[in-house]
C-alpha cells in the first residue's frame, strides 16, 4: 500500500508508508519525519538579532564591534552593509563587502535590520 503524496526524499520512490510519526522507504530504506519534509520545502530562514527575517539585498546594521579575523581592523558598532548575501557554507550566514574593509562574513547573531 504506497502513499504517493510523501515520497522518499532521497530516492523519490512513490513506494514509501507511514508507520507511527515516521516515514519509511522501502526501496532504499531511508526513514523520515513529516517535520523534516515541512522543514526542507520551507528551507532555512535567517533572522536578526531582533527576529526580523533577513533576505538577499537586505542592508543591515553591525550592532557589536567586530574584530577582523587576521587584522587589526575593526566593524564598529553602527556600521551599514549594504546587498548582503544569505550564505549556508560554513559557520557564517551572510557574504558582503564593507566599505573601508572588504569582503566579509558574518553572523546574522550580530546585525539587524536597517
Amino acid at each position: 500500500m504506497s502513499d504517493n503524496s510523501n515520497p522518499c526524499p532521497q530516492c523519490q520512490s512513490p513506494y514509501s508508508y507511514a508507520d507511527g510519526a515516521m516515514w519509511i522507504c522501502p526501496e532504499c530504506g531511508h526513514e523520515w519525519s513529516e517535520q523534516d519534509t515541512a522543514a526542507a520545502a520551507a528551507g532555512k530562514v535567517y533572522r536578526d538579532a531582533n527576529g526580523n527575517q533577513l533576505v538577499d539585498g537586505d542592508t543591515v546594521t553591525v550592532i557589536k564591534d567586530l574584530k577582523v579575523k587576521g587584522s587589526s581592523l575593526v566593524v564598529k558598532v553602527g556600521t551599514k552593509v549594504k546587498n548582503i548575501r544569505l550564505t549556508d557554507e560554513g559557520d557564517h550566514d551572510i557574504d558582503c563587502k564593507i566599505d573601508g574593509i572588504g569582503p566579509m562574513k558574518l553572523k546574522t547573531e550580530f546585525v539587524k535590520k536597517a
